[in-house]
């Protein structure tokens, strides 16, 4: 195979008419990019092809001083370097993960004898590539990336709006007719076919603006944009600031069948290896949270004090101190109540609003994240308190000095010992390899939309459906969910759906959001299963499924498997679960808790299973059900 792949890499001199030059594949060869030059020749507009997927990605980028997407000359293309690395990782979809592709650098040349690279990997599940200029000490902005995805005509499209927060609705498109700004990730589907693929970015750093998708010029090609000069009240540069030698981050393509892009660590794998050498401190866990029920709970010390009790008989870890516990009464403060939860053995998570000058929103405290030193003093001041992570929110901007921001944060607080949650923030790069003390991100339209207005209410199911094929695959997901009772707007989705979001969506720190009451009024065996339940894997396997109707979605973690079945259909359904994923030769005990008689009602089943099992599943109209997976030995 290394001849073949080393073939397949060297440049075609007899094709040199039909425009192609370089063709790579992933190590199982089902992954193939073709590099070619528009109008053929050696020079010229350079696209690549993402075989049988995308028939054009346009390349390049334009500087301040030179343009580097046109009249490009191809110098030479370097070997063929094998990528092989293992990793592990404190929380996410797989604690053991493989970073394994074919790599080649493709060095270009401009009219003006400046030199950009073009490095590509092929991955079994993806492709990814990046920009690179290797030579010079100059400062520069970037002015515009080319970079531009063209899409098969009938390519079935699951977007959602651009928007600071991240914090839309994936709309499902069968063409392109919508132009809008579009947020990551974005999901299409080839007509009449098994083969998806979905479009995101990893590993911006501090070099770069994050990104966003724009079909508003030309419907069918979807090219990468800067932030809004509006966005965070128009503070800082839309167009980022460079200094030579640079590398872009990666732009990643996950691809394939359904089931490879739910269960991919692509993200993961491009993204910079952990800073951190010993993460014994950070700890993924579940986390009991008042914003939900009570908006303004945290100013209430005994609403305080309810949640911490339920953390303590929910076994959970943690429980999250929202805005105002700076206003914090009715019979303790702050101290008082870390002081309380440390009694009960449950540790503390606290809130801050990012602002400063970037957002309008009051809600207090805020300025204590802003600087290093601000950083650094309360970082020392939580510590003190027993205080394990911070919750930071509002951060409406993506521009280069927000990334740096972000990053600044995730640094100190990684020195610090303090784990992190974004709130109203960017959809994860990949920064949770990186810096493991990155729990989660907010990055949704979740839960807390049904205290926002009735339209979510009826919107829900169908989003519930979609997340997991789209924003979930490429980080972990806060949408606070499991809730029973009803907030300021009333669900449609029965109980065994909201049971099986504990499995179905991946989150570092997963805060449930219901009321005390609404856990202790469960069955004993929902209750059982939320005390129970992890919140970081081993393993992931989708099972079944398609982008806003369905999904029966595995786990694993030790030698158990936990297992989350979510429809958003208005009917009512039967699912057939089939365990071909368990090993074979071993039995398990299935614990089934499903919809009951009605979307308030559970029924719990147990019996005795194994690899050429099956069961059927009764689904209510938006409905589900959530199970658990322990080996027996007889």
């Amino acid at each position: 195979m290394k001849v073949r792949t080393a073939l397949l890499l060297f440049l075609l001199a007899g094709q040199m008419a039909s425009g192609q030059r370089l063709i790579l594949e992933s190590p199982n060869h089902r992954v193939v990019a073709g590099l070619y030059a528009a109008g053929g020749g050696n020079a010229g507009e350079w696209y690549l092809e993402l075989s049988g997927m995308i028939p054009r990605i346009s390349l390049g980028l334009v500087r301040s001083d030179q343009d580097f997407s046109k009249n490009l000359r191809l110098i030479k293309a370097g070997k063929v370097v094998p990528i092989g690395e293992q990793y592990t990782v404190v929380h996410g979809k797989r604690s053991h993960c493989s970073n394994r592709a074919n790599e080649v650098i493709v060095e270009f040349e401009n009219d003006r004898h400046s030199k950009m690279e073009l490095v590509l990997r092929a991955y079994d599940d993806g492709l990814a590539f990046r920009y690179r200029f290797p030579e010079g000490k100059d400062s520069f902005v970037v002015r515009e990336e080319m970079t531009a995805y063209t899409i098969t005509p009938g390519t079935a499209r699951w977007l959602e709006k651009w928007n600071p927060a991240n914090e839309g609705l994936y709309k499902a498109m069968k063409d392109d007719s919508v132009r809008l700004d579009w947020g990551y990730p974005a999901l299409f589907n080839i007509p009449n076919s098994d083969k998806w693929f979905l479009i995101h970015e990893a590993g911006l750093d501090r070099t770069y603006c994050g990104s966003k998708l724009s079909n508003i010029s030309d419907g069918p090609t979807y090219k990468i944009s800067f932030p809004d000069q509006k966005d965070g009240r128009g503070l800082g540069s839309s167009m980022p600031s460079i200094k030579l030698p640079w590398q872009s981050p990666w732009r990643v393509i996950i691809a394939g069948k359904l089931s490879d892009i739910v269960e991919s660590t692509l993200v993961e794998d491009v993204s910079p290896p952990s800073l951190l050498p010993g993460a014994d401190w950070v700890r993924p866990g579940l986390v009991s949270w008042n914003y939900w029920s009570h908006n303004h709970g945290t100013k209430d010390y005994k609403v305080v004090t309810a949640f911490t009790d339920l953390a303590a008989r929910m076994n959970w870890p943690y429980t999250l101190l929202d805005w105002e516990w700076d206003a914090m009464g009715n019979g303790g403060n702050l101290e008082d109540a870390v002081k309380y939860a440390s009694s009960k053995g449950v540790r503390t998570l606290i809130w801050y609003n990012s602002g400063g000058p970037h957002n309008y929103v009051g809600a207090t405290p805020r300025d204590r994240m802003l600087t290093h030193e601000n950083r650094v003093e309360e970082f020392r001041k939580l510590h003190q308190l027993g205080i394990v992570g911070v919750k930071i929110d509002f951060f409406e901007d993506e521009k280069q000095d927000m990334i740096k921001y972000y990053l600044d944060i995730l640094d100190d607080a990684m020195k610090a010992k303090m784990m992190v949650y974004f709130h109203g923030c960017i959809v994860p790069r990949g920064w949770s390899r990186t810096y493991p003390n990155l729990m989660t991100c907010e990055a949704v339209r979740g839960a807390e939309w049904y205290n926002n207005g009735p339209d979510f209410t009826m919107t829900a199911p169908e989003h519930n459906c979609t997340l997991p094929f789209t924003r979930n695959v490429v980080g972990p997901m806060d949408y606070t969910p499991v809730t029973f009772t009803n907030s300021q707007f009333p669900h449609t989705t029965s109980y065994g759906h909201e049971l099986a979001l504990s499995v179905v969506f991946e989150s570092g720190l997963q805060h449930f959001a219901d009321r005390p009451e609404g856990y202790d009024g469960l069955p004993d065996a929902a209750r059982s299963f939320l005390k129970t339940v992890p919140n970081a894997w081993d393993d992931i396997k989708l099972l079944d499924g398609y982008p806003g109707q369905d999904i029966v979605l595995a786990r694993r973690k030790g030698d158990a498997w936990w297992v989350g079945g979510l429809s958003s259909s208005f009917r009512e359904k039967t699912k057939k679960l089939k365990f071909s994923f368990l090993p074979a030769g071993t039995k398990y005990r299935l614990t089934l808790i499903a919809d009951g008689e009605h979307d308030k009602a559970l029924t719990t089943s147990y019996q005795v299973v194994d690899n050429s099992s099956e069961v059927e599943v009764k689904l209510l109209r938006r409905g589900g059900f959530a199970a658990s997976l322990a080996p027996v030995n007889f």
